[in-house]
């Protein structure tokens, strides 16, 4: 028979997360077979659905993740939180929003890619192995957010919706407020939502005040689509998300600051507070065939973005022009994805330290194929190539000019009915990678050394067992990244990135709910050594993390469920560049949400985070295990919140 949805969700998931679902009946299954338009894009690949993202309630990216093992996110305020796959560095990954590539940070204490979570409908993570048709630079793997159009809010035969929501953390007296207001119209359809977040500086477990942490978020998008009755689909969005405050910043001899007069007489890297600006603004076009008829179904799409950062006197630009023109080719051995697709990437310094003329340009022109086919009713295979081209313009005029080839080839074998193997590899070309925007030129011109197109090579292997209602599997993953450049100064030093471990699950889904526990064993190595927790644009000493998920429905309209994290500690990194051991940590998370039966549009939650008041530091915040250096950023002590939220 044909699989259900929640099967070949199973057939196409991470062999490290169990594929989440909302809780329904189990049936027992067919031999699984995966379809040829659901063959796995990338092995390795998890996925964070909108069911999951309602039941976290996530407030900032951080809370998008919690439960997942495998992704880490640094914690404090929103302009700060970085995500990282197997310990390494988004920046190393394919990021992507609706499709649109996205840039990098401007600054190295920031995060790369500041996002609202309002209006999120799911991520997928291709931790290491990345299909050709994924993007360029998708050394490490890829993250890819979707958000959602107005026909996913719109209930059937309504022309006009929207969703109002309020909440209040008690930690920080911190207070969210958020507007959706969207329709349709014969072919077309619009969205507007706005999304605010203030309030005061946390405490930690300890009930210690972390300074420089108080949420200033504001958030503003927009869609509007057009969908011909031959389903031809023109869409546009355009969003802007800004975080601002008070934040810590690094003064003193060596570092941002050693020019400033007013910071003349404090010495060596202490902390100190000014106001800082992350903004990101992005604008997409994008035209799909949601009907086609034989071979011709092509995508085109065309965005610019930009990170914009102030921080103190760190000020920098990241602005990237892309697009991509693609088909599926429907063949009768599978679909064929081909194309072409391009960026053109800037990095520009604008402080008062910096220098005229503080600009690098990266331009990209790529041509890839995808194959996904089923060879036999128990095995599908993904393989595909790109070739990347790059011209790459330094602030002193010279020039690079470099081409890359990429291949990648992954198996999905149903070893039994309720065993698959998975196993796969890929050689991922990254080419050349700008300067952190904000220090180009920074206090003089600068002396360049010479820059290295950097490469990857991927390997994972596991298997899944799936039956009833029980999914287990478990994964070795390796990936190592060549010839990485330090983006930070003008000497391009180079090193190696390496990340190796085993990823594993088990899942327990019944009609009422689920629980699942994951885990992630990763040794993240710079030049064979421990990697330390200020390797910038890099990566993190995660080690063993642990990640515990579930939900049950006591009735239709209350449910409750949580989510917890352990962290082991990690001796890997005592004497590593100065570094302690570091901590582990337990972190519990759980909630409660209720629909009145007489009005099932409104839900009311509440979220008591962090129950036992943990005192600690995420396993991706910078500086950990170095407290001679850098006094580490806590996480938030416990904190009840309470939110209501308003369909009409």
């Amino acid at each position: 028979m044909k699989i259900s949805i929640r099967a070949r969700l199973l057939a196409t998931a991470t062999i490290c997360v169990a594929a989440p679902i909302q809780a329904q009946e189990v049936v027992d299954l067919d031999p699984i077979r995966v379809e040829a338009d659901e063959a796995q894009e990338a092995l390795g690949n998890s996925e964070i659905t909108t069911e999951e993202l309602t039941a976290r309630n996530p407030q900032s990216i951080k809370d998008v993740f919690s439960g997942e093992s495998e992704v880490t996110v640094s914690g404090g305020a929103a302009i700060a939180q970085k995500v990282l796959v197997h310990g390494i560095e988004e920046s190393l990954l394919s990021v992507t929003i609706d499709g649109a590539r996205q840039n990098k940070s401007a600054f190295h204490h920031t995060g790369n890619v500041l996002i609202d979570p309002t209006l999120l409908k799911r991520v997928e993570i291709s931790s290491g192995l990345a299909p050709a048709d994924a993007g360029p630079g998708a050394l490490a793997g890829t993250i890819a957010y979707e958000t959602k159009d107005a026909r996913d809010l719109l209930e059937p035969g309504d022309e006009f919706g929207g969703i109002a929501s309020v909440g209040y953390g008690s930690n920080a007296s911190d207070f969210q407020r958020s507007l959706t207001l969207f329709g349709r119209n014969e072919g077309f359809e619009w969205l507007l939502s706005g999304t605010q977040i203030s309030g005061d500086d946390y405490e930690d477990g300890s009930g210690n005040v972390v300074p420089g942490t108080e949420p200033d978020l504001d958030a503003i998008s927009a869609k509007l689509a057009y969908t011909t009755e031959s389903g031809k689909r023109f869409e546009f969005s355009a969003e802007q998300v800004k975080d601002e405050g008070t934040r810590a910043m690094q003064a003193g001899p060596g570092g941002l600051f050693f020019a400033r007069p007013d910071f003349a007489g404090v010495v060596g890297r202490t902390s100190v507070y000014l106001p800082a600006l992350s903004r990101r603004q992005s604008y997409t076009f994008t035209y799909t065939d949601e009907a086609p008829e034989g071979v011709w179904a092509p995508t085109v799409q065309l965005s610019w973005n930009e990170q914009y950062v102030e921080a103190g006197g760190a000020i920098g630009s990241n602005r990237s022009l892309s697009g991509k023109f693609e088909n599926d080719f429907d063949l009768e051995t599978g679909i064929l994805t081909a194309g072409i697709d391009f960026f053109h990437d800037t990095a520009r310094g604008l402080g008062q330290l910096n220098t005229a003329g503080s600009k690098e340009t990266l331009n990209n022109l790529g041509l890839y194929a995808q194959m996904r086919q089923d060879v036999t009713d128990r095995v599908s295979l993904s393989y595909g190539a790109r070739v990347d081209t790059q011209k790459f313009t330094l602030a002193d005029g010279a020039e690079y000019n470099e081409s890359g080839l990429s291949v990648n080839a992954q198996a999905d074998v149903v070893l039994t009915d309720s065993l698959t193997l998975n196993i796969g590899a890929a050689s991922s070309w990254g080419g050349f990678e700008l300067s952190e925007a904000s220090l180009i030129n920074l206090g003089g011109a600068w002396v360049y050394g010479t820059p290295e197109p950097s490469r990857a090579n991927n390997a994972r292997i596991g298997l899944r067992y799936d039956r009833g209602p029980w999914a287990v599997s478990g994964a070795l993953f390796y990936t190592k990244v060549h010839d990485v450049n330090d983006v930070l100064t003008a000497g391009r030093t180079l090193f190696d990135l390496t990340s190796q471990g085993f990823d594993g699950s088990v899942g327990y889904y019944a009609s009422r709910g689920f629980l699942r526990l994951n885990y992630t064993y990763a040794d993240v190595q710079m030049s064979d050594t421990t990697i330390s927790s200020t390797a910038y644009y890099a990566g993190r000493p995660v080690g063993h993390i642990f990640a515990l998920e579930g939900r049950y429905d006591i009735n239709p309209h209350l449910g409750i469920g949580g989510t917890a994290e352990i962290a082991l500690e990690n001796n890997d990194t005592a004497g590593v560049g100065g570094m302690s051991a570091l901590e582990g940590y337990e972190v519990v998370n759980l909630y409660a949400s209720y629909s009145p039966p007489a009005n099932e549009n409104v839900e009311i939650r509440l979220d008591l985070r962090n129950l036992f008041d943990e005192t600690y530091a995420s396993r991706a915040s910078d500086g950990i295990g170095l407290p001679a250096v850098i006094t580490q950023l806590n996480e938030p002590g416990r904190s009840l919140a309470l939110s209501a939220t308003l369909k009409f």
